[in-house]
């Protein structure tokens, strides 16, 4: 073969492996990429995360970032208080693949109609009940703003990377499982640190920082 043409083709074979590390997915590099640690307050005050904005950002906002059709829930606790979560998994977003699960801001009377409209009922463990939604309300929960963000690497990190990258916790409590939870209250960030397994991100508007807090108040606090 012509010396020409085995460096013709030894030239495309590096672009094409290139091109693979680069654009995971065969998706196109992302000039602005969007990381976990990268958060930012608009001037109302919202988090920005992701290229998303809490409290503004809707649900095929999302769906459109990361190049997914959620998996959609609506949950009917014990007290009769519903909510509705979106799944995402194993999304790629700036070369990096986790999984999302977005809660939405959803009136409880639309949420009701959609619970009663609902597809495959099931109930938990915990008395939670839950159901998939229908098509129709799928395509009404698309316009519905983002609340909280949970986001779950998909590898296990390291205390000393994220310190790295999130700085100094303001504020760390422990859970009696042993996970430790790394707070960011300016950032409306959670990290829960856990040592025996994937760490979980939660971000919300830092004035409902309490909302995420409550929870772990009666632990051991440092």
């Amino acid at each position: 073969m012509d010396r020409k043409i085995i460096l013709s083709l030894l030239a495309v074979i590096l672009l094409v492996l290139a091109v693979a590390i680069l654009m995971p997915g065969g998706r196109q590099a992302d000039s602005q990429p969007k990381l976990p640690w990268q958060i930012q307050l608009d001037e109302q005050g919202r988090t920005q995360v992701f290229g998303l904005t809490l409290g503004a950002s809707t649900l095929s906002d999302a769906q459109q970032l990361l190049q997914q059709q959620a998996k959609a829930t609506l949950f009917l606790s014990p007290e009769g208080i519903y909510s509705a979560e979106a799944y995402f998994q194993r999304a790629a977003l700036s070369g990096l693949r986790a999984d999302f699960v977005l809660t939405m801001t959803l009136s409880q009377e639309a949420a009701a109609r959609m619970f009663d409209r609902g597809l495959r009922l099931s109930k938990l463990g915990s008395g939670v009940q839950k159901v998939e939604l229908s098509q129709s309300d799928l395509a009404e929960l698309g316009s519905t703003p983002i609340d909280h963000i949970t986001y779950i690497p998909g590898t296990d990190l390291e205390p000393d990377l994220i310190k790295r990258h999130f700085g100094e916790p303001t504020r760390q409590i422990s859970e009696s499982n042993g996970i430790t939870h790394w707070l960011y209250p300016q950032k409306g960030l959670d990290i829960a640190v856990n040592p025996d397994g994937k760490e979980v991100f939660q971000y919300l508007p830092p004035g409902q920082f309490e909302r995420l807090l409550a929870p772990l108040q009666p632990d051991t606090q440092h």
